[in-house]
């Protein structure tokens, strides 16, 4: 996770959130339940395009070991995700 310009990253899971964080703020965070479905995914403004929402979900996939249905998305910017993802999955 060096890309994102940080040697200290954190990564923390609880009750279904997993979180990106370093010394000084959170970078991004997913919700997610057992099913592997994603109910929420953010990533801070500042570290967007740097490929964290990519490791997000691949630790959501990991975890589960199934494959990632998301949620309809509740945004513009949730939709925008979406289409990004389809290209890379």
């Amino acid at each position: 996770m060096k890309n994102l310009g940080y040697d200290k990253i954190e990564i923390l899971e609880n009750d279904g959130v997993f979180t990106v964080k370093n010394i000084n703020t959170t970078l991004g965070f997913v919700r997610f339940n057992e099913l592997g479905e994603v109910e929420y995914i953010f990533v801070n403004p500042i570290f967007r395009k740097r490929g964290l929402a990519k490791k997000l979900l691949k630790l959501v996939k990991e975890k589960t070991g199934k494959k990632i249905i998301f949620q309809n998305p509740i945004s513009p910017l949730g939709e925008k995700l979406l289409k990004s993802i389809a290209k890379w999955s």
